[in-house]
């Protein structure tokens, strides 16, 4: 596969150094520049000219091609600009930047692996111009994109979308990425039709062919990039928990939306639990959903029942969960085998379907949402959740905003401002009885940077689960004293490299705990020390 090199790609640092002081010396001859310009009005006038856009796709496609352009002064804007760029460059806009992926295409932003190139996978590795300075790598086979299903190759943004968060939020160095998607054909049938479409047309490959395909990427993968950390994105749910199964210990690799969704809701539901005056082995937790990522979440939750000294079993019967055919229960038919570890034993009833009576049945104290069913989180729902805990918490945690279980404001209004509220795109603020009112964003953008980041520098052999429930601890005790009084249950994205480096800290010590760093150098540092050099290993444009 021919690649051409483009500006995104930008050189070493000292390369882009180089030509950014040229392009200052340039600016710097007279005439060449008027006579008021400097680099910082210019970068007001870019965020001026960002904000004249008149949809999230228009500057979704502005940003594109400023970090295509000038990849330092889209960095300095997403640092500066830290809440208003991320919807932008992630969800919710990344959204609809998959789904007109193959009509804004404009240049090659990660490499294209498809099933055709089996047999000479390593080859297509190694035409990444910078393949000598690859460390993280966000791998997608775009067959389950956030809420939107199967985008085939449209899933490249992504890829491309979670890297820059490594950047802005964690200082991975861009020359350090690498975007990639997984063409192995997509079932979606408009992507077929699609004239513009710029995958394989033709549809998914059977199991045992696709198992085949991976088995020599991850092995190519670990030949070509042998200090590259990777990241599984959006595959879909049988596919996620097996192959996160099968190749965890072949090389550096965790699963986004089975652990790190579950690290990000850990996180968040341990702040919210200090607001609710019931013991934590009271909680009874519902998942509404039951795909990869909700069961990764569930698995995730143990922890906040056994940290307090519950057993595994004591653990698991807190928590329920409901997918489509409703709540999921040993007997019942048709129940996929990921699911079966908290399918209820002792539920003997007629099968259950309807959310509200599911809700009265189990009287949960927490509710998650990880459907992509608009809505589905009801007045009377809410109102029900309400009845069973004197501060209900409400997480409807589906991508993007307009499939997501309830609005902030639905959630206040219908449990008389009582919800503890996070959600997985953002909602805007909300006054009821006349108190503002702040929605938390379980977004997992607070988890990987710093999980990614940590493992990195540390030089971990494998991603353990130990450290993925690190890297929720950390996030959960990263909140600020004035952040704490709001009741907020997420820090604000704002802090997001501060939040990313006490991460690290705390991955790097799971990891020495468990033997799997190679990085001992670092344990003889205090954490203090420790974090001191995890924040000056960030990138800085």
């Amino acid at each position: 596969m021919a690649i051409v090199l483009t500006p995104y790609w930008s050189p070493e640092e000292g390369i882009q150094k180089l030509k950014l002081e040229a392009q200052a010396k340039a600016l710097a001859a007279p005439g060449l520049a008027p006579p008021a310009f400097s680099l910082k009005v210019q970068l007001d006038r870019t965020l001026l000219q960002l904000r004249s856009k008149s949809s999230p796709i228009e500057k979704y496609s502005f940003l594109a091609q400023l970090k295509e352009t000038d990849v330092e002064a889209f960095y300095r804007l997403c640092l500066e600009n830290m809440s208003e760029i991320t919807p932008i460059i992630y969800t919710p806009t990344v959204g609809e930047a998959c789904l007109q992926y193959s009509k804004i295409y404009r240049n090659p932003e990660g490499l294209f692996i498809s099933l055709k190139d089996k047999g000479r996978i390593g080859s297509i590795l190694r035409n990444w111009p910078l393949a000598k300075d690859a460390r993280i790598s966000v791998v997608t086979d775009g067959s389950r994109i956030l809420g939107l299903g199967d985008l085939g190759a449209n899933g490249m943004p992504i890829a491309v979308g979670k890297l820059s968060l490594y950047v802005a939020g964690a200082g991975i160095r861009p020359s350090s990425t690498l975007p990639i998607t997984l063409d192995v054909g997509t079932n979606n049938s408009s992507n077929l039709s699609d004239p513009l479409y710029l995958g394989l047309r033709q549809r998914r490959p059977s199991q045992e062919e696709y198992d085949a395909f991976m088995d020599e990427f991850i092995a190519e993968m670990k030949r070509v990039y042998p200090k590259v950390l990777v990241q599984f994105e959006d595959f879909s749910s049988d596919n996620a928990f097996s192959y996160l199964t099968r190749f965890r210990n072949s090389l550096p690799l965790f699963n986004d939306d089975v652990q790190g969704t579950g690290a990000v809701v850990l996180a968040g539901l341990l702040s919210a639990a200090r607001l609710v005056p019931i013991p934590r082995n009271e909680h009874r937790i519902l998942l509404f959903g039951a795909g990869s990522a909700s069961v990764g979440v569930a698995k995730q939750l143990m922890s906040f029942f056994t940290v307090a000294g519950m057993s595994e079993e004591e653990a698991r019967h807190q928590i329920w969960l409901v997918d489509s055919k409703g709540l999921v229960y040993v007997g019942r038919e048709g129940i996929a085998e990921y699911k079966m570890y908290f399918a209820r034993k002792h539920y003997t009833g007629l099968p259950m379907k309807d959310l509200s009576e599911i809700v009265q049945y189990v009287k949960p104290t927490v509710l998650l949402g990880l459907s992509t069913i608009a809505g589905a989180f009801t007045p009377d729902v809410i109102r029900l959740m309400s009845q069973n805990t004197p501060r209900p918490i409400i997480f409807p945690l589906s991508n993007p905003v307009h499939l997501s279980e309830c609005t902030f404001a639905d959630a206040l209004t219908h449990s008389n401002g009582t919800a503890i509220f996070a959600s997985g795109s953002p909602f805007g603020r909300e006054v009821i009885g006349g108190v503002r009112r702040e929605a938390g964003q379980g977004n997992n953008m607070y988890i990987f940077p710093g999980l990614g980041l940590g493992a990195l520098l540390c030089r971990a052999k494998r991603v353990t689960d130990s450290m993925v429930e690190a890297s929720a601890l950390g996030l959960a005790g990263s909140l600020s004293w004035d952040e704490r009084a709001l009741e907020l249950v997420y820090p604000r994205i704002e802090r997001l490299r501060e939040i990313s480096a006490s991460i690290a800290v705390k991955v790097i010590r799971e990891a020495q705990k468990v033997g799997v760093d190679n990085s001992t150098d670092l344990k003889r540092m205090s954490d203090a020390r420790l974090l001191e050099f995890v924040k000056r290993k960030m990138w800085n444009p």
